[in-house]
């Protein structure tokens, strides 16, 4: 999706916890288990992560709670309770009553989603101005196994808060420019979460824990490995072309400096992703996920947020920042510190 460059991201937050568990931890080194560390959220439930997140991002933006037209909440584990609205409690302690909570619930792509459909309300609603995307998720047991529940990825707990707003034609943006966003389905892999099981009336009706590692062995031994890996390279390609083109940028340009890599298990991303990446732009690979673990839904939110906390980006450089989520769907981001760009138009 285009943006025009119309969309400005005001502010970026990743909140984590404070405490680390290690691959020593539970018996592991950090070669075999992908990670360092994880990071592990003790007592806080996901949507007070997500509020701590956005309070942080209203502050560095000097806004308001109230000042907000539209929030996006996205997850992909459970919030902390059933048949509820996370959305609507994180508006609720930002006070903002004026904003339209919405979930999204696109498993670990909801950052990507939450962004991508926020950048659209934007474009398209006149009366939407402001607009706050959160994701938050808490691995935590009984339910779910945060080192050993999953294939190509454990699992860390965390929240993110991008603002955005749109710009006026002319007007000096203050924070990162989202020039495009796009995404890729690879909807007929939904199957690797499913498996063979039935549908179940409830969470977890056949087993007290999340057992992804099951679903998509079953699912590999049905299809193969060599399937899922086309369809992976595939996909991944048409995103970041796809994000490239609609940017109006080539890979091999200059002012391209990072991409930023979700946050996967080593050998994952560095069998499928960073040689792809390599071939398709110069850019080079920012990896931010060992010593926090994949962050649910908020990887990609979380790579703009390292982007801005750690000045990464120069007048003029732009990053790609990329998400992928079970289902399967990628998406990609291109972001740009505007200062430079900006400055050439008014000479």
């Amino acid at each position: 999706m285009m943006t025009d460059a119309r969309i400005t991201i005001a502010a970026a937050e990743l909140w984590l916890p404070d405490r680390r568990e290690s691959a020593a931890d539970v018996g592991s080194t950090p070669d075999k288990a992908g990670y360092d560390s994880v990071a592990v959220s003790d007592d806080i439930a996901p949507p007070d992560m997500a509020v701590h997140a956005a309070t942080a991002a209203l502050a560095r933006a000097g806004w308001d709670g109230g000042e907000l037209d539209l929030l996006l909440h996205a997850w992909a584990y459970h919030q902390g309770h059933d048949y509820w609205s996370a959305p609507h409690y994180v508006a609720d302690r930002l006070g903002a009553d004026r904003a339209l909570p919405i979930g999204i619930q696109q498993i670990c792509n909801g950052g990507g989603a939450a962004l991508q459909t926020a950048a659209a309300y934007l474009m398209a609603d006149p009366g939407t101005n402001r607009a706050l995307v959160t994701t938050a998720d808490r691995f935590c047991a009984p339910g779910f196994d945060r080192w050993r529940g999953d294939l190509g990825v454990s699992y860390g707990d965390g929240a993110t808060a991008l603002l955005l707003r749109r710009t006026d034609a002319g007007e000096q943006p203050q924070g990162l420019r989202l020039l495009a966003i796009a995404s890729q389905p690879a909807s007929r892999l939904e199957k690797m979460n499913r498996g063979q099981d039935p549908f179940s009336p409830a969470a977890r009706f056949d087993g007290g824990q999340v057992d992804v590692r099951r679903t998509k062995k079953s699912y590999l031994r049905e299809h193969g490995v060599t399937a899922f890996r086309e369809v992976e390279r595939e996909s991944l390609r048409s995103v970041v072309t796809a994000a490239l083109a609609e940017a109006g940028t080539v890979g091999d340009d200059p002012a391209l400096r990072w991409c930023v890599v979700p946050r996967l298990r080593r050998d994952a991303l560095e069998s499928s992703y960073v040689p792809l990446l390599s071939e398709l732009t110069t850019a080079k690979i920012l990896d931010t996920g060992r010593t926090t673990g994949h962050l649910g839904a908020g990887d990609l939110p979380s790579g703009i947020a390292e982007l801005m906390a750690g000045n990464l980006l120069e007048s003029g450089e732009r990053a790609l920042v990329l998400g992928t989520g079970s289902g399967f769907t990628w998406s990609c981001a291109v972001v740009e510190n505007p200062v430079a760009a900006a400055a050439q138009e008014r000479r």
